[in-house]
Parts: structure tokens; C-alpha cells; sequence
């Protein structure tokens, strides 16, 4: 985490207010790189990068081979004509060696230039040095006419602003330091329209005009839940012309959608964070035609009739249904935990979570690649990370090339055979105990911010007996579903029907499937496949039997 003192010994910010300095640093991210490491790509959204400590290359893709265009020094910046022209970058920055640099997105670069107006004109200036031809600029920031107020650290305000975010609602928020007696929080407030206290995530998605009903009784898909397998069904579904229909709890991107950074997707080789690939898809879905309806559940399906049931009472009919619900979050049975989520603990990681760990001592629990990745991003904003790990080592649940930036990094420590035991806070998460389960000795630490990342169970007691399941609750699909009891049509499922005909399983969810954003993605394009031919049936024959 940067300090006034380090932020005075860079030329542009020396003789800026304190008032400036100290919004710097909660919120910029502190990046520290190892040699080669990327901190922005090319065609990557705007924004300004500063070099603290080392020396960084900028980089293009020239004719298949990338090269070395420029370099950057303690001091200098990055960004600063994409900054000026509100254009994606045009090329690439990298550490050359063990390096430190400084982000300021969008919104912290439009608040900084609120407080101290020399820094865009002084990036504007750069800007033209490199650009001669530029004469007008183009940095304004979009207008917006939604704005959330709330006190910094205020669980449900950070809850609406993820929701907004992970939903891309354009917002301003407006962070309280103290709040005000007696007052309710969140405040939702937007043009021309009584302001909102309190707001359910109804309430908020249908005043910033997100879909909540359905438009129509009966779809030819109904998708249920919009992770990576429901939006990429939903994307195929309404590229072919079929009457799509996603009904998701809370927001597009499912758990994928709260990774911080996914490294193993075909097609990003600097890998890419899980709310930009759900923003993605969702853009997508939306433009082929797909209707995607938010915080509605569904309580209820009727495997005969291929229906389902909204909370609130609504009856859905389809000519399929696909169950594409995923896995929610396993938890820890510490109670103490329990009566803390929202206050300093939190299930699962997200780069909306950054604001709670400004200058925080953070600990997340979990050794795979989602704590590792999130471990790295919130090293950015935090005083200090502890990733604390059950087992004796993380070679066997994490990627080598995680493991190699976690021990190049000196804000995260790993800390193995490690377990939470209990939690302590009068409001909000104080402290926390860790055994130790090679000793045996339990001490305590100052813990601000817990993030439990710890495997994910799938959560499926609420589907009918039609609905064969395994042992551990995940849907039985293909030759599964064939052995099972449920299954009547005298021919064979297809490889991703459940044991009900015309209700197919994707995704985590799915007995046997491998628990990857890129599997999942496959099987939502499968499925599509599979219902039409499901759909080209006999209709003469229920089920095709």
C-alpha cells in the first residue's frame, strides 16, 4: 500500500494538497511485478499507470511478433494518451525487472483531477507530445444519473454496489467517512425520482432498469442461472433464433463471475478477470436477443410439464429447460464466521471487493487458484495478505506459476497446516484464531477482512425426485441418467439430459463435469445443440420414447 510520504516523491504528485494525496492512496493499487509480468494489455480499458519503483517496457504486437517500443521510468507514466482520447490502450506494459507501479482507473483519475486539476493537464500535455496531431481532447467522463451513497465499510452498501457493477449500472459513488445519526443506509438515489433507502436488490435493479419479469408465459429455453454455461447457451440459444430466456438470482458471471483473474481461457492470453468475461457475455446474450431476468429464483420445477416457478408466483413454460444453477461456496463451521458475513467476512473474492481492503490486514482461506489469484490483486490495496492454507503445502491445489508470483511478492504470506477457529469483533471483524494443526497451538491476529475460498458444493435439494441426483447432490446427466429410476423413454438420453426428458444439466452443477470456466462454456454451447435435437422429436411420443 502506497503512502503521502512515497506519493511526495513522485515529480507529478509532489506538490499536491494532502487532501489529494491521502484519497491517492486508498485508491490506487500498489502493483508489484516480477521480470515479464504484464500490468496492462493491449486493448485493455483506460487508465493511468504510474512507475514507482524499477523500469517498464511498453510493448506492441508487430506483425506476429511483439516488440519493444518504449520504456517507462520511476516517475513516468502509461495510459496517458488513452486517458486523454477515451481509447483502449495501444499497446502492452510489463515490468523489465522487479518493478512497482501505480493504477488509477477512471474513477480514481476523475476524482483526483476534482481535487488537484494540474494532474490531467499534466497528462493531457504528455499526451500531446507523443500525439502531434491531437487538438482536441476527449476525456469526459460519462454521465451517469444514478448515484449510492453510504458509509465506507457498510456491508450493504457494498452488497448494491457489486450488484450495480457485476450488472453494469452506471453509478457514482458517493463514500460517507462518518454517517449520519439515525440515518438508513444505502441511499439509492437517481434523477428526477424519490431517492431509495435501504433498497432490496429488487428495488435497486428495478430502478436502475434491469429486466425482473419475464415478457412472455413460454420460452422454447429457459435457462436457469447465468454463469458461464447459462450465458454461453443463452448466447448460442438466441444466435439460432430460439426463444431464449435466462432467470439468474443476482447477477450474470455466476462464481466465475467473481474471479479476480482467470489465466486458463482460450483466447485471453493475459488471461482476464471474471466480471469482464461475464460483462462480455452478457453484452453478447443481450444484443442476440436473449431476455435475462435478475433477482428472481426459482422455486419450484415440474419435470413433466417443463415448467418452473418464479418466486412471487409466476409459471414459466418451455419447450426445454436447462438447469445451469453451479455451486455455491463452502462454508466453515465456525458460528462466530456465521454471524459476521457482510462485516468483514465474505465468501468468494471479487474485484469489487477491493474497496473493503484498502489499507486492511486481509486473510483468505483456500489454497486453489481463486485465493492465489485473489491473494495477488487485494496484495494491491492491503496493508498486508495472509493466505492461510489447511494442508501442508499448495503445489498440490494451486498452479506453479501462482505459487512462483505469491513468493515473489513481500505483502502476501502463506502460512500452511493453518485452520480459522473462531472470530472476534464488536461490529465488525476484529480478530480472528488460528490453529496451528502441526502444534496444536491456537494464537490470534488482526484480521479486518476474511475471504473464505474453500471448494463449493452444489445446492440442489429443491429439485424434484424426477431429477436424479448422486451423492452429493450434483444432477445425473447422459448414461448416468439412463441407470436411473426416473428414466422412461425407451431411447437413450443425450450426453447432457438429465433424467427428466427436455431438462438438461450444464455447467458444475453437472455430475462429472470438470469444474472450469472453458468446460463450462462447452457445455453450454453442447446443450444448445442437444435440445435441438431433443426439439426435433415426435411430438406424438412424449419424450421421445
Amino acid at each position: 500500500m502506497i503512502t503521502v510520504d512515497e506519493l511526495r516523491g513522485i515529480r507529478i504528485f509532489a506538490a499536491l494538497p494532502l487532501e489529494a494525496l491521502e484519497y491517492l492512496t486508498r485508491a490506487v493499487e500498489d502493483i508489484r511485478l516480477i521480470a515479464g509480468e504484464y500490468f496492462a494489455h493491449e486493448c485493455d480499458e483506460r487508465a493511468l499507470f504510474v512507475v514507482v519503483e524499477g523500469r517498464a517496457e511498453i510493448t506492441k504486437i508487430v506483425n506476429g511478433e511483439e516488440r519493444v517500443i518504449g520504456t517507462r521510468l520511476p516517475g513516468r507514466f502509461f495510459g496517458e494518451v488513452p486517458m486523454t482520447l477515451s481509447t483502449p490502450f495501444p499497446a502492452s506494459g510489463r515490468a523489465a525487472g522487479p518493478s512497482r507501479v501505480l493504477k488509477l482507473d477512471i474513477t480514481a483519475f476523475y476524482t483526483l483531477a476534482a481535487l488537484a486539476p494540474s494532474v490531467p493537464t499534466r497528462v493531457a500535455g504528455l499526451a500531446r507530445r507523443y500525439l502531434d496531431s491531437l487538438q482536441v481532447l476527449a476525456a469526459e467522463r460519462p454521465d451517469t444519473d444514478i448515484r449510492l451513497i453510504g458509509p465506507r465499510g457498510d456491508p450493504r452498501t457494498h452488497e448494491v454496489a457489486a450488484f450495480l457493477a457485476r450488472n453494469q449500472v452506471a453509478f457514482d459513488r458517493v463514500t460517507l467517512d462518518v454517517a449520519a445519526a439515525s440515518a438508513r443506509y444505502p441511499v439509492l438515489e437517481r434523477e428526477g425520482a424519490e431517492a431509495l433507502l435501504e433498497p432490496t436488490m429488487r428495488d435497486v435493479a428495478e430502478a436502475t432498469g434491469l429486466a425482473v419479469r419475464p415478457e412472455h408465459a413460454r420460452y422454447d429455453v429457459v435457462i436457469v442461472g447465468g454463469g458461464p454455461a447459462g450465458m454461453t447457451a443463452a448466447v448460442n440459444g438466441a444466435a439460432e433464433g430460439v426463444r431464449t430466456l435466462v432467470i439468474e438470482s443476482l447477477a450474470p458471471g455466476g462464481q466465475a463471475g467473481t474471479s479476480t483473474r482467470i489465466e486458463n481461457y482460450t483466447g485471453f492470453p493475459f488471461g482476464i478477470s471474471g466480471d469482464d468475461l461475464a460483462s462480455r457475455a452478457l453484452k453478447q446474450a443481450k444484443r442476440l436477443g436473449a431476455e435475462i431476468v435478475v433477482t428472481r429464483t426459482v422455486e419450484a420445477v415440474d419435470a413433466e410439464r417443463l415448467e418452473v416457478r418464479l418466486d412471487g408466483g409466476d409459471v414459466l413454460g418451455a419447450a426445454a429447460l436447462l438447469l445451469a444453477t453451479g455451486v455455491a461456496w463452502r462454508k466453515l463451521p465456525v458460528p462466530s464466521l456465521e454471524r459476521r458475513i457482510g462485516n468483514g467476512v465474505h465468501y468468494g473474492a471479487a474485484r469489487s471487493d477491493a474497496a473493503l481492503t484498502h489499507g486492511a490486514e486481509v486473510c483468505i482461506v483456500g489454497a486453489g487458484n481463486s485465493a492465489g489469484q485473489a491473494a495477488l490483486f487485494f496484495a494491491r490495496h492491503a496493508r498486508s495478505v495472509t493466505l492461510l492454507v489447511r494442508a501442508a503445502s499448495i503445489e498440490a491445489s494451486m498452479s506453479q506459476y501462482l505459487i512462483d508470483q505469491l513468493a515473489a511478492n513481500g505483502g502476501i504470506r502463506v502460512e500452511t497446516r493453518s485452520a480459522v477457529v473462531d472470530a472476534h469483533g464488536a461490529e465488525r471483524l476484529e480478530t480472528i484464531e488460528v490453529l496451528d494443526r502441526a502444534s496444536g497451538i491456537v494464537s490470534a491476529r488482526t484480521c479486518d477482512v476474511l475471504f473464505v475460498m474453500i471448494g463449493a458444493d452444489a445446492m440442489t435439494d429443491w429439485l424434484p425426485d424426477a431429477i436424479a441426483r448422486d451423492a452429493r447432490g450434483y444432477v445425473v446427466a447422459g448414461s448416468e441418467a439412463a441407470a436411473s429410476q426416473h428414466w422412461r423413454p425407451k431411447r437413450r438420453p443425450y450426453d447432457l439430459e438429465t433424467s427428466a426428458p427436455g431438462v438438461f444439466a450444464i455447467g458444475d452443477v453437472r455430475s462429472g463435469s470438470v469444474k472450469r470456466v472453458a468446460a463450462g462454456v462447452g457445455e453450454g454451447g453442447m446443450a444448445i445443440a442437444f435440445v435441438h435435437q431433443y426439439l426435433a422429436l415426435s411430438p406424438a411420443s412424449p419424450g421421445g420414447s
